[in-house]
């Protein structure tokens, strides 16, 4: 072989093996979803919370302290996530309407990992299914994993029985537990096939209501200790229809006609929050410590992801279903090979940005989109690099009232909401405006008080396209019921 020939194959094989090596140490992804978790946790600052392993987590990535949901509901939080495409561009703002019968063509972030050689699993509770809605086949290169059982370990409750339950029995009685045993078989499994990258998406239903938890979670808290809310009214000067109606708390039993709670229940409730909080951390702390024994850890990528935060009696208001503060901030923790660790950023961040992050950790290019629609995040690796640079100026959440659409805009200092009909007029709008430098509990409404600052945000606003109108998508072969955007009564 002449000697040029023969260098040119030496070089070709290298090339090969250094190929190979590429392929082979691409990151994993375990994504963690947490239904209804709000930042009361330890890392956040939070005193009173139980959470030492999603606080060890935090110290081994970054902690985003302003991050927020695109709308404080599971259906939609979950598409924007999942899309990387906010509600008001998609037209989804329901619960029962599944966004393949309103966009077949759609493909989300797990597909895309799929299509770029990993293995997409998916456990517990990823895409919202119930009240109408289903899972997306597409998304998952084997079958999704749901839980069997109930929600309650008392054989007399119904599907929708009291809004607590504090049980002796051990972590696997309920789904979670359940959903957690089969993440360590899988973590077991995947860690004899290194070659293969993987993304494991495990969903965690609690702390969402019912607040059914071990006993032993319960104990950890003195329930005299939680403080009550400060504020239990409204805002001064809020549009009545803006607040959330409690629909989900009263769809339990001996809530129907409790509202509002008193000051014994709201600490029983707020209890519950807590302890269902305490049980999902010790869930994480078992994937975490099944993830380190494998020895999958250190080329893993980890984000921890609340879908919405929560109202715990705050002006009176339960559950979310809003465009406050309390149902709109989320927990978003990411470890990354590489990035920094235990650090916090106080950049503002939206779920959409979640989708773009990951395709640039692990290598990938971003999707074509579909529809006309491309991603709408921005991906948060240079703050995983640098957690004090610069951060956007504003994200945005969106909630529905009736015909109306409460289209929000949040700097680090205000939140603007604006109340439109779709199509309507820009003077036929009504505002909300909260200083949160100032009025850190939203008590008043400023926008008849500072119409500067609402034409300043309102100029942001207008730089969007008009929020849809909820979509009416085509009936499936096998019907999920009626498309609504009256979500407010009851998230399941």
């Amino acid at each position: 072989m002449h000697p040029a020939s023969k260098l040119l194959a030496v070089l070709l094989t290298a090339c090969s093996t250094l190929d190979l090596a590429a392929a082979t140490t691409r990151p994993n992804v375990l994504f963690l979803a947490v239904d209804d978790l709000k930042p009361a946790l330890g890392c956040y600052g939070d005193p009173l919370a139980r959470t030492p392993n999603i606080d060890r987590l935090a110290a081994r990535g970054v902690r985003f302290d302003r991050a927020y949901v695109n709308q404080a509901v599971c259906s939609p939080s979950r598409n924007a996530l999942l899309l990387g495409i906010r509600p008001q561009t998609l037209g989804i703002y329901d619960l029962p309407t599944h966004f393949r019968d309103a966009y077949p063509n759609a493909v989300s972030f797990t597909q895309t990992f799929i299509q770029n050689g990993y293995s997409a699993e998916g456990l517990g509770k990823i895409w919202h299914t119930g009240g109408g809605n289903r899972d997306d086949a597409l998304s998952w290169t084997v079958p999704f994993f749901a839980p069997k059982g109930a929600a309650y370990i008392n054989p007399s409750a119904e599907r929708k029985g009291p809004p607590t339950e504090s049980a002796e029995v051990p972590d696997n009685a309920y789904l979670d537990g359940k959903t957690v045993d089969e993440v360590i078989k899988r973590l077991d499994a995947l860690k004899g096939r290194p070659e293969q990258p993987f993304l494991m998406m495990v969903g965690f239903r609690k702390p969402h209501l019912p607040f059914t938890a071990p006993k032993k979670y319960w104990d950890q808290f003195d329930p005299a200790s939680f403080p009550l809310p400060e504020r239990k009214t409204a805002p001064d000067g809020a549009p009545e229809y803006a607040a959330p109606s409690g629909g989900e708390l009263k769809g339990y039993e001996g809530m129907q006609n409790a509202l509002p709670v008193s000051d014994q229940a709201i600490r029983h409730l707020i209890h519950g929050y807590y302890a269902s909080t305490s049980f999902v951390d010790a869930q994480i702390g078992k994937v975490l410590d099944a993830l380190d024994a494998t020895g999958l850890a250190k080329n893993t990528v980890i984000v921890l992801w609340g879908d919405h935060g929560f109202h715990l009696g705050d002006h009176g208001f339960w559950c979310k279903h809003s465009n406050y503060e309390q149902a709109t901030r989320i927990p978003i923790i990411i470890t990354a090979p590489g990035m920094k660790s235990g650090a916090s950023s106080s950049a503002l961040v939206e779920t959409v940005d979640v989708y773009p992050t990951l395709l640039e950790l692990t290598g990938q290019s971003l999707p074509p989109g579909f529809d006309g629609m491309a991603l709408e995040g921005a991906s948060l690796v240079p703050l995983l690099r640098d957690p004090s640079g610069p951060s956007k100026s504003h994200v945005l959440s969106i909630y529905p009232r009736g015909p109306r659409l409460g289209r929000a805009v949040r700097t680090v200092r205000y939140r603007l909401v604006e109340w439109k009909v779709p199509g309507t007029p820009a003077d036929s709008a009504e505002f909300e405006l909260y200083d949160y430098e100032t009025d850190p509990l939203e008590t008043k409404n400023l926008a008849a008080e500072k119409p500067a600052v609402v034409r300043e945000l309102s100029a942001i606003l207008s730089t969007y396209p008009e929020a849809r109108k909820q979509v009416v998508a085509p009936a499936p072969a096998k019907a999920i019921g009626p498309a609504s955007a009256k979500n407010d009564n009851g998230d399941t």
